[in-house]
């Protein structure tokens, strides 16, 4: 099966302008992120956008560039339009603004689409270790099926008094191709409006995603905050491997 990485990366942020642009470590986030795709070698790193810095910086990164119209409501749907045409199978959706996000995570998306014949799209998540985490509405929590396809995401801390039987959910997803134009085709639902979560949308109109469980991490940019923590991570991790 033929895969591909599609970065969606859109240059417009409420909450954090210009996020993918913000120097970490030296280097734009959106390169950290690139370069993530690129270590997984999964396959062509592609990069959607409707911004010409974007396109720029990702192509000196070593992506390939396709533009698209500026009024996606959603990556999924950003990347709909600009693979529409690429012959593959696999489409693994890691958003731009993830520069830590765990190569490992976005192999076992594209595995367990190869895997599993009957599931539409793959997800991570990973246990919950605390408490807090498992009430903070920041942390979308999953809650699967005995045959680890997803049942429900919510920000409320479900099920109710079992921490131990919810994951938390990491946004990298694979897509079959199909599903993925198929996908950008359905309507919103009022389930996906009120959680603020576009994966509900697949589960209402009846697609199965399977959810990989493992000990995988991430920090994503929505914030100054967000982009500070993921600064002192990269340092920590630089300094373990000055002592190794």
């Amino acid at each position: 099966m033929r895969v591909v990485v599609g970065i969606p990366a859109r240059l417009a942020s409420t909450r954090f302008p210009r996020k993918l642009l913000a120097p970490l470590a030296g280097e734009p986030v959106l390169a950290h992120t690139i370069r993530r795709a690129q270590e997984a070698a999964l396959g062509p790193v592609i990069v959607a956008t409707d911004s010409e810095e974007i396109a720029e910086l990702a192509t000196q990164a070593g992506a390939e560039v396709r533009m698209t119209a500026p009024e996606h409501p959603n990556g999924a749907a950003r990347l709909a339009e600009a693979l529409a045409a690429e012959d593959c199978d696999i489409v693994v959706n890691l958003q731009g603004d993830e520069p830590l996000a765990p190569v490992a995570a976005l192999r076992a998306v594209a595995a367990a689409l190869r895997e599993d014949a009957k599931a539409e799209i793959a997800t991570v998540a990973a246990p919950i270790r605390t408490e807090a985490a498992f009430r903070d509405p920041h942390q979308v929590k999953v809650v699967v099926d005995a045959r680890g396809y997803a049942l429900y995401f919510s920000r409320a801390p479900i099920p109710h008094g079992g921490r131990a039987l919810a994951f938390g959910h990491l946004g990298i997803y694979a897509y079959r191709h199909k599903a993925l134009l198929r996908y950008a085709e359905l309507p919103p639902v009022p389930l996906e409006e009120a959680e603020r979560l576009e994966q509900l949308r697949a589960l209402a109109h009846g697609m199965r995603i399977r959810v990989v469980v493992g000990e995988f991490a991430s920090i994503g940019i929505d914030t100054p905050e967000d982009l500070a923590r993921a600064e002192a991570q990269m340092r920590a991790i630089a300094r373990q491997g000055v002592r190794k």
